[in-house]
């Protein structure tokens, strides 16, 4: 592992993915890597539940990991791999609190208290999920397990709670991490703070810009119905 990403979910993570993939630092792990490959939902179900924590099993392959969950464990990780570079993705935490709350957190709060009318269809998705990909049926119990429940206690529609955990975490890292091996990045510095951390040349094409808020609204119900499908 050459670079772990210690920042949460929507601060940039799918960016920085690909930024990292560009830059020869891939594959990196994303939580589209669980979701794309749904037999990595019980891996972290066992590290979530403390059953395991076999890093270089979990990571094979990669190069770099961002997002949670691996971003809920960026302490284990840090000093799993002494020598990798760590990278803080933030953002103005009002907007970020807007942004996971409107998509990461809604599905959750929405478990919960669903609306009325959508009650009957999200059994039935919840049905269909569990016999066409069991192992992505417990995507929720793994997400509970490894960041909802330790990094916000599961008080995700408490915004005052779940800022000062933000807050909290961003400095936590500034203070674990020692500064030559921290870059605290956001989207909008583009690749010359980036590629100046990291010692790679900038490349020509623009900093990438993935996930906005809309398309990951538009890309979940996809994704369960690909997965419904597929039998995944």
């Amino acid at each position: 592992m050459k670079v772990i990403g210690a920042g949460f979910g929507r601060t940039g993570t799918r960016s920085l993915q690909a930024a990292l993939e560009l830059l020869g630092l891939g594959p990196c792990y994303h939580m589209s890597t669980v979701v794309a490959e749904p037999y990595r939902v019980r891996q972290w179900l066992d590290v979530g539940e403390g059953r395991s924590r076999d890093w270089d099993t979990l990571f094979a392959g990669f190069r770099s990991a961002v997002d949670w969950p691996a971003a809920a464990y960026w302490r284990e990780l840090a000093a799993h791999h002494p020598d990798a570079k760590v990278i803080l993705t933030v953002r103005d935490p009002g907007r970020w609190y807007d942004s996971v709350s409107e998509t990461i957190f809604r599905a959750f709060l929405e478990q919960r208290r669903p609306p009325p009318h959508r009650r009957l269809i999200r059994w039935l998705v919840r049905r269909l999920v569990a016999w066409r990909a069991p192992d992505f049926a417990l995507f929720p119990r793994m997400a509970r397990a490894t960041f909802i429940d330790p990094v916000f206690d599961g008080r995700l529609d408490d915004r005052d709670h779940v800022l000062e955990v933000f807050e909290r975490h961003i400095a936590e890292v500034k203070d674990a991490i020692p500064a030559e091996r921290l870059l605290v990045f956001e989207a909008g510095d583009g690749w010359e703070p980036l590629c100046a951390f990291l010692g790679v040349p900038v490349p020509a094409q623009p900093y990438p810009r993935v996930n906005e808020r809309a398309a990951f609204r538009r890309q979940r119900p996809r994704r369960l119905a690909r997965l419904i499908l597929r039998g995944r």
